[in-house]
């Protein structure tokens, strides 16, 4: 695997490259932002059609747009698609016209509180049309006709969403989600794309214990939709995790899963304190990403959501700020480097049986004290083995053992393997 600076410098890569893509819930966007993810892992794409039912809701028409502009009397355009793809209001109709500037006013957006940026603007489930522009180019329009024009189709089509499986030793699962309807913003969500897929590289490197579903898909609806046809296989997913908001200068914050003491929940926990990096920990509530479908009652999965800034925590969130220049190679090569420190814990987090468990057994003659030697840490990695020992009752995990006993995780797993080597332990 590449050193962590130079993944940070190829994730961020990844996000310049995609910044550019028109992507919303459907459409072409989404499919050539699958297409460029689909050169770092393969993937599994699904087209669900338009019209399908996926539990309480039913998957739209698909939309595309090839052109718009708002043009003034020269010619000249003053609102461009073809400059960012943040200047159209998303999924918006088709439309062909010319009308005065207090007109075209009804269906322009701007930030007056930040005059500079270009706001990020959608209407999914109702038909409209918009430009997204900069507050000051709209104080700079003079009154007039303008020429109008969106060149979109809303038509039957599909919703596309992806998956990367990275075999087990076990089918449990573990689910890595992020979303990919956002267009041109670069740490939401292009940033948890990135690190989604570089950490799929790091463990495709490995043979993970759980199996690990890695789902590419539109926020809210293409949740939902994976969510409805795989429900027969739910009971697999063991853990999961969101991926959002990956990629700023931020300190690291996790949202706890519904249930808050899932056991995501306590890894990210034990693994952000142990770290001693800057981060804060959240308690769970139904508004945010796509956790709150994975943790919805009727599922209930234990999945929890990993960002640095939070969901709508700093300014230049759903703005055109948001670029490739917001996010930096060192934070997203820091989210990755915790995704796979908590993947290290989850994949190492049994529980075991001690085999000898009236009195102490006699480690020396096993060999497990000669093991030790020259080890600067022994003294740590002696009394980690009588941890795991006296806490092996089939009752307490390996994160159980290294929070009761205040010793590193990483030592108490080699002592487990140390000892179950020995036969004296057995998960």
């Amino acid at each position: 695997m590449a050193p962590m600076t130079s993944a940070g410098e190829e994730m961020h890569a990844l996000v310049e490259r995609l910044y550019p893509l028109c992507r919303s819930i459907t459409g072409n966007g989404v499919r050539a932002t699958l297409g460029i993810v689909g050169e770092y892992v393969p993937l599994q794409v699904h087209e669900v059609p338009t019209g399908t039912q996926v539990l309480d809701w039913t998957v739209p028409q698909e939309w595309n747009i090839r052109d718009a502009y708002v043009a003034d009397s020269t010619g000249r355009r003053v609102v461009d698609f073809a400059a960012s793809s943040l200047h159209v209001l998303g999924y918006s109709v088709p439309v062909s016209a010319t009308m005065p500037l207090a007109e075209l006013r009804e269906h322009l957006h701007t930030l007056p509180d930040h005059p500079a940026w270009v706001p990020y603007r959608t209407s999914y489930y109702k038909p409209e049309w918009g430009f997204c522009l900069a507050q000051e180019t709209l104080d700079a329009l003079p009154d007039g006709e303008y020429e109008v024009r969106i060149d979109s189709t809303l038509a039957d089509g599909h919703l596309t969403y992806a998956e990367h499986v990275v075999p087990g030793q076990v089918p449990d699962e573990v689910i890595v989600s992020c979303h990919v309807c956002h267009p041109s913003l670069a740490n939401d969500n292009l940033a948890g794309i990135a690190v989604a897929t570089f950490l799929a590289r790091a463990l495709a490197e490995q043979t993970p214990y759980y199996t690990y579903r890695f789902i590419y898909a539109p926020g809210t609806i293409g949740a939902i939709t994976w969510l409805a046809r795989n429900a027969e296989r739910i009971e697999r997913v063991k853990h999961g995790l969101v991926l959002a908001c990956a990629g700023d200068s931020g300190q690291l914050t996790y949202k706890q899963s519904r249930r808050g003491d899932a056991e995501i929940d306590r890894v990210m926990r034990h693994v952000l304190a142990a770290s001693e990096r800057p981060h804060s920990v959240k308690v769970f509530t139904p508004y945010g990403y796509d956790e709150r479908q994975y943790c919805s009652p009727g599922f209930d999965l234990g999945v929890g959501s990993l960002s640095r800034t939070p969901y709508a925590g700093y300014p230049e969130y759903h703005t055109s700020a948001d670029n490739p220049d917001f996010v930096s190679p060192a934070a997203l090569a820091d989210t990755l480097a915790v995704c796979r420190e908590a993947v290290a814990v989850l994949d190492r987090n049994r529980r075991y049986v001690n085999l000898s468990p009236c009195g102490e057994p006699q480690l020396g003659r096993r060999g497990l004290y000669d093991s030790l030697g020259g080890r600067s840490d022994a003294k740590q990695a002696q009394m980690a083995m009588l941890w795991v020992l006296s806490l092996s009752d089939g009752e307490h995990s390996l994160l159980d053992v290294a929070e009761r006993s205040g010793l590193p995780f990483d030592t108490v797993a080699a002592a487990a393997g140390a000892l179950h080597g020995a036969g004296l332990i057995k998960a």
